[in-house]
């Protein structure tokens, strides 16, 4: 709901979002809680600031000091980390009476080490909800606490308010709005923070329904669920997605964002999944490896039977967007054993495939295997792995390319045809690869194409390198062109555009070139909807 603004609020929760359209979820937790374990009338002595990294950290600081508060408390997380420490260290060099308080994932492991935690007065580790109100109150009224560090407490879900109020009519029209129905993953995937979570707990469901429905009522209409495992509670996704299911009958722009465990798709879940229509629905389905001595190693139970069968299933029998993920660079993992995973993944052609790298996020259990498998990371955020015995450092650039390069070309949604071409027959993986080798010798650039650009480089490999037929290659590229709404001209199709009569695809092509359209469409959705750091 909307508050009216404090002309000089004691505390200010604040964080960096990677964009705007990024509503912090952490930062409304907190806000609702106030009260509750701080105390009556802390919430009404707390505002809510939310800044993005691109902003100069003179300007978030001055906004900070106009504000005159007594205590910060900042959101840490590995896209911020960088930007609010340069915040803090001005902070703390203008105003060394104001109190900073760091929270968030990025500052709950390795304290010591960081140069963020040794500038500011108090950190909390893991959970906030019940810890930060409880310092806040100290901090205002005494008595002064004596611990910088604090470990955060951890209540059962049922003591904690809900934060949906905290969103306000302009987060609904303009922001994505993140929700979580449980906390915590059972899984044990040691790349992954949640792995330190042992098991997952789930909200009371009817009080989370009733929030949603309240969101809903005020005109929200995009909801990303960060919940780790939302497939897990089969009783619980049934009931959350028939709410969803129900009101698009009325309201069709409503949009839903899952990520789900892929060796799990209850028929009960398929029956209400088909029903979604498309544009309404999406899955991130993490797969992150194929390989099964791999998954062993770093704790990851996955029936890759059952995973495919679905994946095959959710693309072919039912309209949602499906994202699956893959990660490179896992201990154990070769080159040749990461592309026949890609190859497979490919063959059951979910929308897009998230092509990422490992990185050592502070905490997690990875780094057991970092002496047997000689990793080495880059120190500097995001924790990128470099090397390791079985990919050398030459090798990981490429892939480091090729990821940029995919991102570009297959996941834009702009090269339903072109891409075809370009990665059939034989192995997708290789055939990507070698253009993206060749694309990075030919312009020495991973960043700022042109759509025209891309359009030409393409043509010249698929018919310089690739040896297909110039004309085929045409008619492929330039119903790619015409369906993503471009209105340039690229060499290699200037004499079709400028002709009267423009040659159409076949029937098939036309077919493929409207879904393609109507991807595109989903994918500048999601684009204006989703974090720049799914992955954090």
């Amino acid at each position: 709901m909307n508050r009216p603004a404090l002309a000089r609020p004691r505390i200010v929760l604040a964080t960096l979002n990677a964009k705007y359209i990024h509503a912090s979820l952490g930062l409304r937790c907190l806000a609702a809680n106030m009260d509750a374990h701080g105390g009556a009338g802390l919430r009404e002595q707390t505002q809510l600031r939310e800044f993005v990294i691109q902003q100069r950290p003179t300007q978030i600081v001055e906004e900070l000091l106009a504000l005159q508060p007594e205590v910060v408390g900042l959101g840490i997380y590995i896209w911020n980390v960088v930007e609010t420490t340069q915040v803090v260290r001005l902070l703390k060099t203008l105003r060394p009476d104001i109190k900073v308080v760091l929270g968030g994932p990025e500052v709950s492991h390795e304290v010591e080490q960081q140069e963020i935690c040794r500038l500011a007065d108090h950190v909390i580790t893991g959970w906030g909800d019940v810890s930060f109100p409880k310092l806040c109150r100290a901090l205002l009224d005494g008595p002064k606490p004596l611990m910088k560090v604090i470990a955060g407490e951890q209540p059962a879900l049922g003591e904690l308010v809900l934060p949906y109020r905290d969103y306000t009519d302009e987060d609904l029209a303009k922001r994505l709005l993140y929700v979580e129905a449980s906390r915590g993953c059972p899984f044990k995937c040691e790349f992954c923070l949640s792995s330190l979570d042992k098991t997952a707990w789930a909200f009371d469901l009817d009080l989370f329904m009733a929030e949603m429905d309240l969101l809903y009522q005020r005109g929200a209409r995009n909801f990303k669920f960060v919940d780790r495992t939302f497939n897990l509670k089969v009783e619980h996704s049934v009931r959350i997605l028939q709410f969803f299911l129900d009101r698009i009958q009325t309201t069709p722009d409503i949009f839903v964002h899952f990520e789900v465990v892929p060796d799990s798709l209850p028929d009960r879940l398929k029956a209400l999944i088909a029903q979604f229509p498309a544009g309404s629905l999406q899955f991130e389905v993490g797969i992150q490896s194929f390989n099964p001595e791999v998954q062993q190693r770093i704790s990851r139970k996955q029936d890759n039977g059952k995973t495919a069968d679905n994946l095959r299933w959710l693309v072919s029998k039912s309209q949602a967007h499906v994202h699956a993920d893959l990660i490179f660079g896992l201990p154990g993992e070769t080159l040749d054993s990461f592309a026949a995973g890609f190859d497979r993944l490919y063959e059951l052609a979910p929308h897009e495939i998230q092509f990422g790298i490992l990185k050592r996020l502070r905490g997690t259990p990875i780094t057991r295997h970092t002496a047997d498998f000689a990793c080495v990371y880059d120190p500097q955020t995001p924790y990128t792995i470099l090397q390791n015995s079985t990919i050398d450092f030459a090798t990981m650039q490429r892939i480091n390319r090729f990821a940029r390069y995919w991102e570009m070309v297959a996941n834009s949604g702009r090269f339903s045809l072109g891409l075809k071409l370009l990665l059939e027959p034989d192995s997708a993986f290789n055939h990507f690869l070698n253009f993206s080798d060749w694309l990075w010798q030919t312009t020495g650039k991973t960043h700022e194409f042109a759509l025209e650009k891309l359009v030409d480089l393409l043509f010249e490999h698929l018919t310089a390198v690739r040896g297909l037929a110039e004309h085929e290659v045409r008619a492929a590229l330039l119903a790619d062109y015409r369906a993503s709404g471009a209105r340039g001209r690229p060499q290699c199709l200037a004499e079709l555009l400028s002709a009267e009569r423009m040659v159409l695809p076949t029937a098939s092509g036309k077919l493929r070139s409207e879904r393609q359209s109507r991807h595109v469409n989903q994918h500048a959705h999601r684009e204006a909807i989703q974090k720049a750091a799914a992955a954090a």
